[in-house]
Formats: C-alpha cells, structure tokens, sequence
C-alpha cells in the first residue's frame, strides 16, 4: 500500500489510514488551508478573464465571435487537460512548481492582449501566437487545480479538498465572467485588464512564498522573480494608454482623436485634414468626406415615397446622421433612436466636432434616445411607426447578424403603419455580393409570410467612396414604384436628384440577384456570408 500511494503521489507524500496525506517534508501550518482555497479563487477567476480576452479581443480584430470563441475556448480547454495530465509526472516539489507556474501565467496572461495586440498591426502573426498563448496558459492552469488538490491533502481527505477547490474554482470562473463585461473591461480596457490579472497571480505567489516558504528550497530566488514579474506588469499596465495609442497609429492611417472601449465594442475616431473617420471595431463607420452619400441614400428614396411619414424609429445610427436627415421634414414629430451603446449616443451629443457633422440632431426635441437592445425595445413598445431605418453595423459576427434575421425583420414589419416602410443598409453588393442579395431574400421571404402572394421589397445601392458599392434594401406591405418617388424640392441635398434616384434600383450584370439561404437564427448564414465575402478582398 505504502509503495502504491508513492508512485501516485510522489516521494514527498504518504497516505495515512484515514486516506489524508502525510507530508514527509514541508508540513502546510495552520491557517494556510484559507489562503489556499483564497489562492484557487483567485486562479480560477485568471483563468477565465484570459479565456474571455482572448475571444474578446480575437472578435474585435477577426470579426465572426462564435467562431473566435468556439476556437478559444476548445483550445483552452483540451490545454488544461493536458496540463492536468502533465501533472501526475510532479512527483515532488509540488508548491515551488505551482509558484513558478503562477509566475509563468502572470507574466504570459498579463501580457498576451498587448502581445496578440502587437502580433496583428506590426507582425502579421496573430493566429500562430493566440495558438501558443492559449496551450500555455491553458496548460499551466490545468497544472494548478491537480497540485492544489495533493497540497491540501496534507491537511484532510481527498473527498474535502477536491469538494472545496472546485466549488471554489467554479465560483472564481462566476465572478470573473461577472465582471469582465460590467467592470472591467468599461473601466480598464482589454490591455489594462491582462496585466490587472497578471499581477494577481503574480499576488497569489507572493503570498504563496509568504505562507509556505519553508516547503520551498530556493526562496530567495523565487521572492526575486516574483518582485521582478510583478514589476513589469505595473510597468506595462501603467504604459498600457500609450502603448495602445501607438500601435493603433500603426493600424489605423489618421491621427486618432479618440478611443474608447465599452462593454459592447471599442470605439476610435481619426482625422486627417478634414477627413473624421469613426471606427467601430477596426471596421470603419462613416467618413465625413462622404457619409452625406450613405446617409441621404438611406433617408430619403424612402421619404420621396411616403412624403407625410410623420413617426420614425432608427435602429442603430447612434452617430445622429440619418437622424440630422429627417429633421430636415418639418412633417415628421416624433423620432425614436434605439442604440445599444450610451458611449456611442454619449459621444455623438457632446463632443463639438461630432456634433458638427449631425447638427446636434440628438439633442433635438422631436428626438428620444433609447440605449436598449432593438430586439428588446421592439418586443415591448406597442407604438406603430410609419419609417423604420435600420442604420446598424454589417453583420461580421453573429450578435449582428441575428437583426437581419427573418424573425427580426417580422417584429420590426409588426411595428409598420399600413403604409410603413422599412429600410436597411445591406453592406457592399460588390465585395459581399452573396451576403447582400441573402438580407434581401430574407426579407422577400419575411414580406411573403405577412403580406400573402405580393411581397413587396426594392434593393438599392449608391456608390460610397469609403465603402465602394453600398447596398440598402427597402421594404413595405403595399406595392412601391421607384418612378413614382420625388424627392422634396425644398431641400438641400448635396448627393441625390430626381434624375438619380430610379438609378439606384439598377443593378449591373455582375452584382445582380443571386439565390441565397435564408437568414434564420439558427442557421446565421447571413454571417459566413459576409465573412466569406470580404475575405476575398483581404489577402
């Protein structure tokens, strides 16, 4: 018996009859039992806020977060199992391999957002390196969970110890999953919050050396290091701003006038010349040098038709452009804009040079701002409106492709007058051909289900120098003719006219209509779609 429990445990620990461990050497003293079920909160809460920075930022950078996620977290795991393998080969020794694999992680983990980071704008080598990040640290996170259990067998049973590290690994990983999107990440950014965590495992060895230095040959040495990782960690989440700044100004052209990352997607302004330019994760929204062509586009061929629409609701266009557009129709009283992110709504009413290019349209009276879900805002008004615009972001990843969904588009058509009108932008027709002519056949299939045998949708592009070929899809429950719109002859456009506007429903050879799924929710073929289509562009 005696012979069996060393080759399990190793030359260090001795089973007891009571089936606890008895340590030959290094004895844990009392009290440590707390520190250590405090050390497996604390790893536990690390381990998952990697995981979700790396899928974080993966999907801020590639776009397509099922994907991102999916493969972050299959990757992560199968490298915790094999470091939970790799344990039963730590025959002794066993708080001097989980200190140094806690020094380890501190210094990979706190810095792998900066390093994946870097690897995208300078070196062109994200995947092979988030591939190496996440076996390492998932390896060594599997390492931790099996050496605790075997140290704290030194002070009771196995069914205890396994008992309080799980519950206490499983409440670490419920924490951080809290406040990674709520807290952290408002607050500290993807960068910042890496080398906050590093640093508390580089915490957790500290202590460890305090607690249980006598079970630890070389202390000195490891009291060293640990001062030293520690060290470089507050350096780099104090540099964290600039560094971020600089390597931003590597990806992006223009000076960058702004950053923010909110819980929902990170936000950077530039501005060449005259030229402002908003990103929204790494994707660009509008140029001012052109976005009077998006925004009139989107507007207006939908105003020529309806001419009396005196209630609209905007779905995204959180920037206050389309909004600026309708203001322009004394007919219209009432405008409602319903987008997700108060930063995004925040910004575009108080900074001066935004709130330049749309007018202070946010700040207009006829206007109520809503930072709610549109998929929670449509499922509780019970107001009809006669214009719906839905000026929300491509559908790159599949939280955003789900608001170009059949079930989508049939709440927003339920919220139309009689002679409502629903419009869409429906990303480029040129680079997305597919991706486009798919939210067009979704909503031919939605209008089909609501309004019998006569479907009634229009696809429409116009050519936006900082998109190319941009497409809008309009839809309504009555017959629409495009020869029939007039544009109001009181207005000031600076792109559209009456010759132009039946143009844009004209669709050249090499774009025309293509047959696509539907976009459902369970299938979210409107997404790899997209992907598929602007990858062709990229390499």
């Amino acid at each position: 018996m005696a012979q069996g429990a060393e080759e399990a445990f190793g030359p260090d620990e001795l089973l007891r009859e009571d089936g606890a461990l008895k340590p030959s050497s290094g004895k844990l003293g009392r009290g440590s039992g707390p520190l250590l079920l405090a050390s497996i909160f604390v790893v536990a809460s690390c381990g998952i806020i990697y995981e979700l920075l790396a899928g974080s930022l993966s999907t801020y950078l590639l776009g397509s977060s099922i994907t991102q996620f999916s493969m972050v977290i299959g990757l992560f795991l199968s490298a915790m199992g094999l470091g939970s393998f790799l344990s039963r080969f730590v025959r002794s020794r066993l708080m001097e391999v989980f200190l140094l694999a806690q020094l380890v992680i501190a210094v990979v983990g706190g810095s792998f957002a900066l390093g994946l980071f870097t690897a995208f704008a300078v070196l062109n080598v994200y995947l092979p390196l988030l591939i190496f990040v996440l076996v390492l640290i998932g390896s060594l996170v599997g390492l931790e969970i099996p050496l605790l259990v075997r140290i704290l067998r030194q002070q009771g049973s196995l069914r205890t110890s396994l008992a309080n590290v799980l519950a206490l690994d499983y409440l670490g990983a419920l924490a951080a999953s809290l406040l990674f999107p709520l807290l952290l990440v408002p607050s500290l950014g993807l960068i910042r919050t890496g080398f906050m965590f590093g640093l508390l495992n580089a915490l957790v060895a500290f202590v460890g050396l305090w607690v249980f230095g006598s079970m630890v040959r070389r202390v000195n040495l490891y009291r060293v290091l640990t001062l030293l990782v520690t060290a470089v960690l507050i350096l780099g989440m104090v540099t964290a701003g600039n560094t971020t700044t600089m390597l931003e100004d590597v990806i992006y052209d223009d000076d960058i006038l702004f950053t923010k990352t909110t819980p929902y997607q990170r936000l950077v302004l530039t501005r060449w010349h005259e030229d402002v330019r908003l990103f929204i994760d790494g994707n660009i929204q509008f140029s001012s040098a052109d976005e009077f062509r998006y925004h009139e586009s989107l507007v207006h061929p939908a105003m020529a038709w309806l001419q009396e629409a005196r209630r609209v609701l905007v779905l995204g266009g959180g920037d206050g452009m389309a909004v600026r557009e309708l203001l322009n129709y004394p007919q219209v009283e009432r405008i409602d804009l319903v987008d997700l992110d108060p930063e995004m709504t925040k910004l575009f009413s108080e900074l001066q040079i935004l709130v330049a290019l749309n007018k202070g349209s946010l700040k207009d009276p006829r206007v109520k701002v809503f930072n709610v879900d549109a998929q929670k805002f449509l499922e509780s008004s019970k107001d009809n409106y006669d214009l719906v615009l839905m000026d929300l972001p491509d559908p790159n990843k599949e939280g955003l492709g789900k608001l170009y969904t059949r079930s989508f588009f049939r709440m927003v058509l339920k919220h139309l007058t009689p002679r409502g009108l629903l419009v869409t932008q429906a990303t480029s027709p040129f680079y997305a051909t597919d991706a486009f002519w798919c939210i067009v056949n979704t909503l031919h299939a939605t209008t089909l289900s609501s309004a019998g045998e006569h479907p009634f949708v229009l696809p429409y592009h116009a050519h936006v120098p900082s998109f190319g070929d941009w497409g809008f899809v309009m839809a309504s429950l009555e017959p629409m003719e495009p020869s029939r719109m007039r544009l109001d002859p009181s207005l000031d456009y600076r792109f559209l006219t009456d010759a132009l506007l039946p143009t844009l429903f004209v669709f050249p050879r090499d774009i025309s209509h293509v047959e696509t799924p539907v976009n459902r929710l369970d299938n979210q073929a409107l997404v790899e779609l997209y992907n598929h289509g602007y990858q062709r562009y990229s390499k």
